[in-house]
């Protein structure tokens, strides 16, 4: 086990697009699909002001990870209560409990729109206080978060979970925007999505601190063809 908080993340397809993911459609341009099966690091849990009271300071704790028990006896990362805490400027409040940005990659912002995902979650002793998991997408630059409501993410206790698979469309009445620097000239989900500079799943609609541990693996994202 080793706190995982590096710069470094696997792009290629690693045969992964077998399991519910499409080829490229002929004649169509298609990124390369990211790939993340957590033996390289990226990886934080987010602490807001790190419990100081008034701090603006942003705290992200590398996450943990193991070299073996995930999908198929993988490596995999995973964050628990000791690190993260309630974000209250989100509405509603949130816990970023996996975050990463492009930059910490030292990448560029990209089009998630019509992007598909699959991933796998496990909980142990993970007490969610009413919430569920959803995915998120952010754009610092222009500074809105969006989560994406409509498809909650399961996260079954002492095993892991199916690969899930959700499409990113950006479609407003699917999403929530949960944070905006500028409340005033809020950006919308199609330029959140198309620039998008960080990602992650967080806790929403909890009554309370969500505590134990909560574990990823095999996050794969499929950005859409294009004409």
């Amino acid at each position: 086990m080793m706190l995982f908080g590096g710069a470094v993340c696997a792009v290629a397809s690693y045969g992964l697009l077998s399991k519910g993911f499409s080829n490229p459609s002929a004649g169509r341009e298609r990124a390369a699909p990211i790939v993340d099966d957590f033996n390289t690091g990226g990886w934080r849990v987010y602490d807001y002001h790190g419990g100081l009271e008034g701090s603006t300071k942003n705290v992200y704790y590398p996450v943990t990870w193991e070299e073996k028990g995930g999908v198929n006896d993988s490596g995999y990362v995973w964050g628990d209560d000791s690190r993260w805490r309630i974000d209250t400027p989100e509405s509603p409040h949130s816990i970023l409990a996996f975050i990463i940005y492009r930059s910490w990659l030292k990448k560029g912002p990209v089009d998630l729109r019509n992007a598909r995902l699959s991933v796998h979650f496990r909980g142990d002793k993970l007490d969610l206080k009413g919430s569920r998991v959803y995915f998120w997408a952010l754009s610092n630059k222009l500074g809105t978060r969006w989560h994406m409501k409509a498809k909650p993410l399961a996260v079954p206790e002492g095993g892991w979970s199916e690969r899930q698979v959700i499409v990113l469309e950006p479609d407003e009445k699917l999403w929530n925007r949960s944070w905006s620097r500028y409340p005033n000239t809020p950006a919308s989900l199609d330029e959140v999505l198309r620039e998008c500079e960080s990602y992650g799943f967080s806790f929403l609609g909890f009554n309370g601190e969500v505590t134990g541990k909560f574990a990823m693996d095999e996050l794969v994202i499929e950005p859409a063809a294009k004409p």
